[in-house]
C-alpha cells in the first residue's frame, strides 16, 4: 500500500518527537555574553569619532573656562547673537563667566543657537540620548539653526542599554515622557537621494565635553 503521509505530516511528526526529546541548552550563557568586541579605545575617543563621522562637531574641554573661550571663539567666527539657554544648571555656568544668552523664549524665532545639557553620550553610535524632563523641554533642541549640548564624562556610556539604566537611576519610576536619541544633524535624502542637513531641526550639531 503506497504511503500517504504528506510532507507536512512528516514535518509535523519530527517536531512532536523533537519536542518530547529533553536536551541540554547548548548555549547555556547566551544572553550573558556581550554583543560587541571589546572597544579599541576609551568612550571619548570612541563616541568622538562617531560623532563626527554623521556630521556632529565635536569639542572637548579641561574645564569650564576652556568651554567659555571656545563659545567665544566659535559665536565670534559665526557671528551668533542670539543664544537661548533655559535650563538652570547650564544657566548658572553662563552668568559666572558673565557670557550673555537669552533665558527666556522672547525672539525665539529669531534664535542662532539652543543651548541644552543631555541625559546621556552613547559612545557605541555617536548618539546624545535627551529627555523632556530638563528645561530646554522639546524646542530649544530642536527649532534653531545650531544645537550646542554640553555634556560631562561622568555621562559617558557605552551602549543605550547603559543610558537607560542612567535614566532609571536619575528619575526611578518618574520616567520621562519623552526619551530620544540625537545622532547628527537633521537630515534627509528624499529628493533624488541628496543628502541635506538641517532638513527637519538644526544644520549644525556640537558636543562640548567637559571633564567631570
Amino acid at each position: 500500500m503506497k504511503n500517504s503521509t504528506t510532507i507536512k505530516e512528516k514535518l509535523l511528526k519530527k517536531i512532536r518527537k523533537a519536542l518530547l526529546e529533553k536536551r541540554d541548552n547548548p548555549y547555556p550563557n547566551l544572553e550573558d555574553l556581550p554583543l560587541y568586541p571589546p572597544p579599541a579605545d576609551i568612550p571619548e575617543v570612541l563616541f568622538a569619532e562617531q560623532f563626527t563621522a554623521v556630521n556632529g562637531q565635536f569639542v572637548f574641554c579641561e574645564d569650564e573656562v576652556q568651554f567659555i573661550e571656545n563659545l567665544l571663539s566659535l559665536a565670534e567666527a559665526r557671528s551668533w547673537r542670539k543664544i537661548y539657554c533655559w535650563e538652570p544648571p547650564l544657566q548658572d555656568i553662563l552668568k559666572l563667566y558673565e557670557y550673555p544668552f537669552f533665558e527666556t523664549d522672547k525672539d525665539f524665532e529669531l534664535a542662532d543657537v539652543g543651548m541644552t545639557l543631555c541625559e546621556a553620550l552613547i559612545a557605541r553610535n555617536g548618539s546624545i540620548l535627551v529627555s523632556n524632563a530638563n528645561a530646554a523641554g522639546r524646542r530649544l533642541g530642536i527649532y534653531p539653526n545650531v544645537h550646542i549640548v554640553l555634556a560631562y564624562t561622568s555621562q559617558l556610556v557605552m551602549d543605550l542599554k547603559d543610558g537607560f539604566k542612567l535614566l532609571k537611576n536619575k528619575y526611578g519610576n518618574n520616567i520621562p515622557s519623552l526619551i530620544s536619541t540625537i545622532t547628527g544633524p537633521s537630515r534627509t535624502a528624499d529628493i533624488e537621494k541628496t543628502l541635506v542637513l538641517g532638513a527637519h531641526g538644526p544644520k549644525e550639531l556640537f558636543v562640548f565635553l567637559l571633564d567631570g
